[in-house]
């Protein structure tokens, strides 16, 4: 295979399992994040192996012995005049794995120096990163190499996923990547989207059709970042109060198990009210029986008026769960503690579906806006049921893709369950920190080349990838919803009105002149 390569350097110093410095022509020039192959010879199950390792360059490096040191201004100028600069040019590359009977294993043994080193063919690297029949979702291209394609593993998604990337570096259109190759493949998904991210998932991007198996739910209430005529197949989503049990109620309004003589009145009262009752009739039977500990009770229980989901009927979570069936769960225009109940409500009804294997399919959870639900800090009402799928969901088929801008500011051991991660352009130091922190697959230098991501780009490590790859994610089949606006063209747009009302006002203006003009000949 040798003799089809196409070398471009030499291995020199210092080398080991994980990293080694190579030196180039400059003619062969080769790009920062290029991947590049080594031969080499591994011991796998006693037996020596001849292997092609695949690694990525991490670093690019240039000197010159005739410029080394601090040379003048006017010293360097003699010596380019002279022609006397020689040009070194070295690379520092990351070793990723060798591919050997279908799996990427990590070398035990350093690169030795002198080896060849060539630049990755594209069917190498096809087969690196390809999966089994079924089981890729087809996500990108490598950044450098767009003529490769990449996929993720959706086994890999059994120990959960995260999505993390600044303001506008794309991770919610990452997201509907993911949501178009889950959908092909007949998943089941429930998406929390609270700035209607998704909602237009059923539609291409020209308008036409993509799938019927796509729904939207609002609350009776939702105001909603788009009307209801813009979303196809919308639906109602709404709770019956009387359909909460005792716990519910008490988890909701933040009533201790430990309060038994206000959780005895609340059993007293809705066993007084009958089987069925609305929030109304609660808070009137308590203030009848007017009692110290109703009273008590009635003062938690009157925050639920605040929750507007509560209606004459419950929707069934079943009608979310299907089978190659997407349901976004729209709420945008809620307020946060309305956001967070009905987070809580469909997640435990979820949960308990797959628990009980009422529902014989695997779910996948995306949780937009993680951060809002899942704080390192504030205990929000879905926080509970969120750290508890993210640590045991995957023993009953519910799988966590939590997507966030704030990593930082999400409960760290949630984070830490989501063992593979799609990470695109992120700055922030405290955002970087607890990427670091949650993830043991994320290499300082993996870490450092963050910032350096184009929109779109992407690192991805975890279960979902045989080694950590550089994406351009590829482009979405479906409509975009929650885009932020082309400031430049609504700017424009600004312009025009502007000028406009200028036209017609001097029009206006024109013509009172003229209405008064003649009123004054008429006089003379």
């Amino acid at each position: 295979m040798s003799g089809s390569l196409e070398k471009i350097g030499i291995v020199f110093g210092d080398a080991s399992p994980t990293e080694f410095y190579f030196v180039t022509d400059e003619n062969k020039h080769p790009p920062r994040w290029e991947y590049v192959l080594v031969k080499s010879r591994e011991n796998i199950d006693g037996e020596e192996v001849e292997v092609d390792v695949i690694a990525q360059i991490d670093a690019i490096y240039s000197s010159s012995m005739a410029l080394s040191g601090k040379p003048s201004l006017e010293t360097v100028e003699k010596i380019k005049d002279a022609g006397l600069i020689d040009k070194r040019l070295f690379a520092k590359a990351r070793v990723l794995g060798f591919l050997y009977e279908g799996n990427v294993l990590h070398p035990r043994r350093a690169i030795y120096p002198g080896n060849d080193v060539f630049r990755a063919p594209e069917s190498v690297l096809e087969d690196f990163y390809s999966h089994r029949r079924g089981e890729g979702l087809f996500v990108g291209h490598l950044i450098t190499r767009q003529d490769v394609p990449v996929s993720i593993s959706v086994r890999g998604f059994r120990r959960h996923l995260a999505i993390l990337a600044q303001t506008g570096a794309g991770k919610s259109y990452a997201a509907g990547v993911l949501l178009e190759e889950l959908l092909k493949k007949g998943a089941t998904v429930v998406v929390l989207d609270p700035h209607a991210d998704y909602v237009f998932l059923s539609r291409r991007r020209d308008g036409t059709k993509f799938s019927d198996r796509i729904s939207v739910f609002r609350t009776p209430e939702s105001t909603g970042r788009y009307d209801e005529s813009q979303i196809d197949k919308i639906s109602s989503y709404e709770v019956k109060f009387s359909d909460l049990s005792i716990d519910e109620i008490a988890t909701v309004c933040g009533i201790s198990e430990r309060w038994t003589n206000i959780l005895r009145a609340i059993q007293e009262a809705i066993e007084e009210l009958g089987k069925s009752y609305s929030l109304n009739d609660l808070i009137k039977k308590f203030e009848e029986r007017g009692d110290p500990d109703s009273l008590r009770a009635l003062n938690y229980v009157k925050r639920l008026s605040k929750i507007r989901v509560f209606s004459s009927a419950t929707t069934d979570i079943e009608k979310l769960l299907m089978p190659k069936h997407i349901s976004v769960v729209d709420l945008s225009g809620l307020d946060d503690r309305v956001s967070d109940y009905m987070a809580f409500r469909i997640l435990s009804g979820i949960y308990e579906k797959a628990e009980t294997q009422q529902y014989k399919y695997p779910v996948f959870v995306f949780i937009e806006e993680a951060h809002r639900f899942i704080s390192n800090k504030e205990n929000t009402l879905s926080k509970g049921i969120i750290k508890r799928i993210a640590a045991e969901g995957r023993k009953f088929g519910v799988f966590l893709v939590l997507i966030t801008q704030r990593p930082y500011k999400i409960d760290p051991d949630a984070l830490s369950q989501c063992n593979s991660q799609i990470i695109m352009r992120m700055t922030n130091p405290e955002d970087q920190r607890a990427v670091k922190n949650s993830s043991e697959r994320m290499s300082e230098s993996l870490l450092n080349d963050l910032p350096g991501l184009n929109v779109g780009e992407a690192v991805i490590v975890g279960e979902v990838t045989r080694a950590p790859v550089m994406v351009k994610i590829r482009q979405r089949e479906t409509e975009e919803g929650g885009a932020d606006i082309d400031v430049v063209e609504k700017l424009r747009e600004a312009v025009k009105e502007a000028e406009e009302e200028e036209v017609l006002r001097d029009e206006v203006l024109r013509k009172e002149v003229e209405k008064i003009r003649g009123i004054v000949e008429g006089f003379e």
